[in-house]
């Protein structure tokens, strides 16, 4: 064997792209970092005008919602009334929508104006008993009775009770898919179900307002006459000559257009209803809410179109 030919240690490299493992093995270099910029969010401002238009949008979204709101009302209002003349007319709806709206609604309202004209003939006889005159509590009781506190809360008790109870009840039937049921029939569920109720509470509202006019000055006679020992002859003669019948009618009219208001918007928060019975309870306390501002909001109004048509106590 030649010098030539003696066997030398040569290790095999391993091939190209093996790479070795073990604890020895070198570790692959860092992975390079990402250039690219991160994506800017489509809905933020690009520019100053972009910012003041979404500022504005922001200030006017409760005014949109508010008029959507006023405009659904509307709408649901004209299509129960365009059913008015057209049949079928079901009057037993009717009757059961007045049972249940005023008759329902009269204990209540009795109890509230028994207590609302006794509590203010008592403050008018110890108010006027200073000057000597508390002989006119009861015109000035009636008055308040008759134009004011008689409609307005008999139309508070209905909103707190009817309102209530009326979107409660479409409310269920919508979530329960009833009304979708009703058309499926070819009943139109408007005609059916918000027409005779918004009928019939301008039908009873005003004969609550009157019963509440009527138990009211009983309750105010009994504190007056009775417990403070004012005279009956001059309360009745100040009760004539104050309140005069075209107060009675005044409160009426008004009656009949806050058992409009009342009744419509129930229906409305029953009818659109929605998520359940979380939903439900929702329209149900909105129509109770919504039902006593609009009244009293109304109630200012409507008070002085009346008085700039009647002269009742205005200019005088």
């Amino acid at each position: 064997m030649t010098p030539d030919d003696e066997p030398t240690d040569v290790r095999a490299l391993p091939p190209p792209g093996d790479a070795r493992k073990g604890p020895g093995a070198p570790k692959p270099p860092p992975a390079p970092a990402p250039t690219s910029l991160p994506e800017l969010d489509p809905g933020a401002p690009t520019s100053v005008g972009g910012a003041l238009w979404d500022g504005v949008k922001g200030v006017g979204s409760p005014l949109v919602r508010f008029l959507d709101v006023v405009g659904g009302h509307l709408i649901l209002a004209g299509k129960a009334l365009s059913w008015l003349p057209r049949r079928p007319y079901r009057f037993g709806n009717y009757l059961e929508a007045a049972e249940y709206i005023g008759f329902g609604s009269l204990p209540i309202v009795l109890l509230v104006g028994a207590f609302s004209g006794m509590v203010l003939s008592l403050q008018s006889v110890y108010a006027f008993r200073a000057f000597g005159l508390e002989s006119f509590s009861g015109g000035t009781t009636g008055k308040a009775l008759a134009i004011e506190l008689g409609p307005v809360l008999c139309a508070l008790m209905l909103a707190g009770r009817a309102g209530s109870g009326i979107a409660t009840e479409l409310g269920t039937m919508r979530i329960s898919e009833q009304i979708d049921a009703l058309e499926s029939m070819a009943v139109n569920p408007i005609q059916y179900l918000v027409l005779p109720r918004v009928i019939a509470a301008m039908i009873v509202t005003p004969i609550l307002s009157l019963l509440f006019f009527v138990i009211g000055m009983f309750g105010a006679f009994l504190v007056a006459v009775v417990l403070e020992h004012v005279d009956q002859g001059a309360w009745l003669s100040n009760l004539r000559d104050i309140v005069q019948p075209i107060d009675v009618v005044q409160g009426l009219i008004k009656g009949v257009f806050f058992g409009f208001m009342v009744t419509l918007i129930g229906c409305y928060q029953g009818y659109n209803a929605s998520g359940g019975g979380r939903g439900v309870g929702l329209g149900t306390t909105r129509a109770v809410v919504i039902g006593s501002v609009t009244t009293l909001v109304t109630d200012y109004f409507l008070s002085d179109i009346l008085l700039s048509i009647f002269g009742s106590g205005k200019g005088r």
